[in-house]
């Protein structure tokens, strides 16, 4: 089987970030479970505040500049995403959601996301469900069961140990997201097939077009 493509998207704005942890470390544990299933990944990373003004700019003129694009297309051509943003507001950053408005509407189509975000407060959990889920649905996405939300006291050896802490909520939806990509061929062979199946014959089609022809 071919090599998978994880794109993994993140929006935290500081440096180091939390959100930048929590994204990589799904994407570690998605790797450990996809290389258990006897799958290969490649894992890219789209750090969105490094394309802040990118971004901005392709809102006011509708054309992305080079790193834009290529993040872009990163996701586009995407097996699966991981996508973590920041909560603000009790809703995702205005960052994270500018780059899904520029991103085309049909890019996520079918594609597995799995969505995480990071708060300071434990309060501010349901935004995965009352805000990234509902926009990864209406994008068409297919969005595992669970979601993973870190809040400042996550990150201490209490909370992230045992049953229900954070490590044990990463590995669930790892392997939920690993689950969803292990038996989907990549989407380089998806493409490839699909090339090869849309070709007809040149005879077919002059004997689609005789007079005469029953249906």
């Amino acid at each position: 089987m071919n090599t998978l493509r994880l794109v993994v998207v993140s929006a935290g704005l500081s440096q180091p970030s939390s959100t930048r942890l929590l994204a990589d470390r799904l994407a570690e544990a998605t790797g450990r479970r996809l290389a258990g299933a006897g799958r290969a990944v490649d894992v890219d990373v789209v750090e969105l505040r490094d394309l802040a003004v990118d971004i901005a700019n392709n809102l006011v003129t509708g054309f992305p500049g080079p790193r834009l694009l290529a993040a872009t297309e990163a996701v586009t051509a995407a097996d699966g995403v991981i996508a973590v943003s920041p909560i603000f507001t009790a809703s995702y950053s205005g960052l994270f959601k500018s780059f899904f408005d520029v991103l085309d509407n049909t890019a996520l189509i079918g594609k597995p996301v799995l969505i995480a975000a990071t708060g300071g407060t434990a309060r501010h959990s349901l935004a995965l469900e009352h805000a990234l889920r509902p926009m990864f649905g209406y994008l068409r996405a297919i969005v595992p069961p669970t979601a993973v939300y870190a809040a400042s006291e996550d990150w201490g050896a209490v909370g992230d140990a045992g049953a229900g802490g954070l490590a044990d909520r990463i590995e669930r939806a790892a392997g939920e997201l690993a689950g969803l990509l292990t038996n989907r061929p990549s989407a380089e062979a998806t493409v490839a097939e699909a090339t090869i199946d849309e070709v007809v014959p040149f005879a077919q089609q002059l004997a689609a077009l005789r007079p005469g022809k029953p249906a």
